[in-house]
Formats: C-alpha cells, sequence, structure tokens
C-alpha cells in the first residue's frame, strides 16, 4: 500500500520573486504571511463554520481511496458523487448552542484518476469515517513481467 500526501491544489506556492534578485519584495511577503495564517488557522475556524475538510489519498495495486473523517455526521447527510472527473464529498451536521440549532455544512472536491472505473465506486461510512474506493480499470493495474536470461 502507498500512502500519497495530498496538497490543496488550489494553494499558491511559495517561489521568491524575481523582481528583487530572488528575494520577496514587501507586499510579496506580506501575502505571503497572509497565505500562511489563513492556512494554518482555517482548520480551528473551519470546524466550527463549516468548508471543506481534510482527505487523506491512498491505493493499492487494485484500488484507490479517499478517506475522511466526519465526526458527528449522519450516514444520511452524507453525499458522494462524481462530477467530471472529480469526487465530490458533501456533509452536514446539526450542532446546538444552548437554544439555537444551526446547520454546519462541509464540502469536498478531490480529483480523481482517469483510469477509475466510475460504475463501481463505493463508499462506507463507519465509526465517522468515510472511506470511498475507487476501482481502477485492468489495463491500468500493474503486472508482474518475468525476465529471462539468455
Amino acid at each position: 500500500m502507498r500512502f500519497i500526501k495530498y496538497n490543496n491544489p488550489d494553494a499558491p506556492c511559495v517561489v521568491p520573486s524575481a523582481r528583487l534578485g530572488g528575494r520577496f519584495g514587501r507586499t510579496d511577503i506580506e501575502n505571503e504571511i497572509d497565505w500562511l495564517f489563513g492556512a494554518a488557522l482555517s482548520g480551528i475556524a473551519g470546524s466550527a463554520q463549516g468548508g471543506q475538510f481534510p482527505v487523506d489519498l491512498y491505493e493499492d495495486k487494485d484500488n484507490s481511496y479517499v478517506r475522511a473523517e466526519l465526526p458527528g455526521v449522519t450516514r444520511d447527510a452524507i453525499s458522494v458523487e462524481i462530477v467530471d472527473g472529480s469526487l465530490s464529498i458533501q456533509a452536514s451536521r446539526k450542532d446546538k448552542s444552548g437554544d439555537a440549532e444551526n446547520t454546519v455544512s462541509f464540502n469536498r472536491l478531490v480529483s480523481i484518476p482517469d483510469d477509475v472505473q466510475a460504475d463501481k465506486v463505493s463508499a462506507a461510512y463507519e465509526n465517522g469515517i468515510l472511506t470511498v474506493t475507487l476501482p481502477r480499470t485492468e489495463k491500468s493495474k500493474p503486472k508482474k513481467i518475468s525476465v529471462s536470461v539468455n
């Protein structure tokens, strides 16, 4: 089994500005610091306000997997769809604080490989963990080739 580190594709990368000989300009470094603190604090704010949630991506020789932790969410409040080569996961839960009841919504859109059999995708939810299994096509699975000696 191989674990794939997944980074948010929308997040900007840190590249020195060429304007100042490879060093950051004042506005560039301010933007990077704002992005850094925004990314670090989004997990804290995101848990109370909803938004995106982290996912783990991993694969073996037959399947790719997407695993998401969704504590406090009922099975009926989860929606999993494949849309235009992406896996869409949406969930919601009700939070009570005093007399008020709020609905918190979460969503995540993950790009999936082209070699996935979309008609055989399955999802299982157990103990607050959603696991989506993405089976690969036969032609994309690795095949063992023996090497002969002449």
